[in-house]
């Protein structure tokens, strides 16, 4: 496959971006401080369901959804601006997982699974993915979970990880094995006991996995998705989970940075403002410049997200850029910060454990440069 470089970096903002961007920037900044983010680590479901309830009533979940399905006809590129300003304030809200798994059901659901989740999705239902295991290594494909089928439908045996917003979410979207082939099921949670989940200790405390034993789990006949779309639905799962991952943690680098030259701009030492020093001026122009870098990668894969291989291309050089900003510039402002940015109390290790965390979920850099150089260096 051949590209044209310049096609490539095309980047393209629609109004509605612009519209997004400028209603979720305000109502984040009023919803989410990092006040409202600390007070969040210790509450059970780890984020304000009276958030949710309004960030449904703006319309956010059905932004990428078709009005057939009771959402607003829109892409996810138009997704992207309103995940940017979550990200950029931290918020916690079960708010990508619910988007990917609408994804998902239109990518691989029947009829009657969007007639029946889709319009619930967009109104506020929380929903969530558990696709991945710990032999998966990134690749979604790779799973050990099987389903055999019963007289009333599927048995399920296998465990998955990292499945956000569990113990909140009415829907979930699994993988497993039937006869060798690798399936999707749209489950709904009341058919799990509570003892088949087991909430996980993760670096990003502001976030909420679990652990799922699927073993006996009975699954209902209408629970399968299309089979035969079952490969091309996990792959624009996967590169609809980097792309909103990508906006999060660009989000997260403009808001470390400038936490960051707030501190600079305020703390004294010998007698001097530490920002006017050039050791620490040159590093955090440099950390901006790699912000900028990677926002212009996010809102070119956003632009070029439908295309058919560019669009992976994009998508995976905005989940390098994106990693790389956020991990450089959280770095530098706990080095800035001296002895208290080592801290639990000082707020750079909140964006550095976002960083660490979305390294964990669907692909590293390493993994993204892999796939890029199969991509670009057939």
């Amino acid at each position: 496959m051949s590209f044209d470089p310049q096609a490539l970096g095309r980047l393209g903002i629609t109004e509605e971006q612009i519209e997004l961007m400028d209603v979720a920037e305000n109502f984040c900044r009023e919803t989410s401080d990092i006040a409202a983010v600390r007070g969040l680590i210790d509450g059970a479901a780890g984020f304000d369901p009276a958030v949710w309830d309004k960030i449904a009533a703006l319309g956010w979940l059905g932004i990428a959804i078709p009005e057939g399905y009771g959402g607003v006809g829109l892409s996810l590129a138009e997704v992207v601006p309103v995940a940017e300003q979550m990200g950029r304030r931290m918020m916690a809200l079960p708010f990508s997982p619910t988007t990917l798994c609408a994804q998902a059901l239109l990518a691989a659901g029947t009829e009657t699974q969007k007639e029946t989740y889709l319009p619930k999705i967009a109104e506020g239902m929380i929903a969530t993915l558990a696709l991945s295991e710990l032999n998966t290594a990134f690749d979604l494909s790779e799973i050990e979970t099987t389903a055999v089928r019963t007289q009333d439908g599927f048995s399920m045996t296998g465990r998955k990880v990292l499945v956000q917003n569990l113990d909140t979410a009415k829907l979930l979207v699994l993988s497993a094995k039937l006869d060798g082939q690798i399936c999707l099921f749209a489950v709904e949670t009341d058919l799990m006991a509570a003892p088949q989940m087991r909430r996980e200790i993760i670096i990003d405390e502001t976030k909420r996995t679990y652990e799922l034993t699927l073993d006996g789990l009975a699954v209902p006949e209408s629970a399968r998705m299309d089979a035969e779309k079952t490969t091309a639905a996990l792959q624009r799962i996967d590169l609809a989970a980097n792309l909103l991952s990508s906006a999060e943690l660009v989000g997260g680098a403009q808001s470390c940075i400038d936490y960051t030259v707030d501190y600079l701009k305020t703390r004294k030492q010998f007698g001097k403002l530490i920002g006017s020093y050039q050791a620490l001026k040159h590093t955090i122009v440099d950390a901006y410049v790699g912000y900028e870098k990677a926002r212009s990668l996010l809102y070119a894969a956003a632009h070029s997200f439908e295309e058919q291989g560019k669009g992976e291309v994009a998508t995976r050089m905005a989940a390098v850029g994106a990693g790389r900003a956020l991990s450089f510039a959280a770095d530098r402002a706990i080095q800035f910060h001296g002895g208290f940015g080592f801290t639990y109390d000082c707020d750079a290790q909140l964006y550095r454990r976002r960083a660490i965390f979305h390294d964990s979920l669907y692909g590293n850099t390493r993994w993204h440069k892999k796939r890029l150089a199969s991509l670009l260096f057939k």
